[in-house]
């Protein structure tokens, strides 16, 4: 199983692209961008869990295991 690897920050929308840096998630995928899961010390605020660094998936890979592209911000 790969992770879905979200394309936007669940809180403010900010686009985080699945193979660049700063996106944070917990142990269900909520996604974050840096600036809101420092905003929220780290704590998810659907579940309570931990926020910690999404992996990068190199760009090469995105055919064979495409990031979603299912947005979560409903602002």
């Amino acid at each position: 199983m790969t992770l879905e690897m979200r394309p936007d920050c669940e809180r403010c929308g900010t686009d985080l692209p699945a193979d660049l840096p700063g996106a944070f998630i917990c142990s269900f995928e909520c996604t974050f961008c840096t600036e809101c899961a420092d905003a929220m010390d780290e704590r998810c605020p659907n579940c309570g869990g931990e926020l910690l660094d999404r992996p990068t998936r190199a760009k090469a890979l995105h055919a064979k295991h495409p990031p979603s592209i299912v947005r979560k911000f409903t602002g």
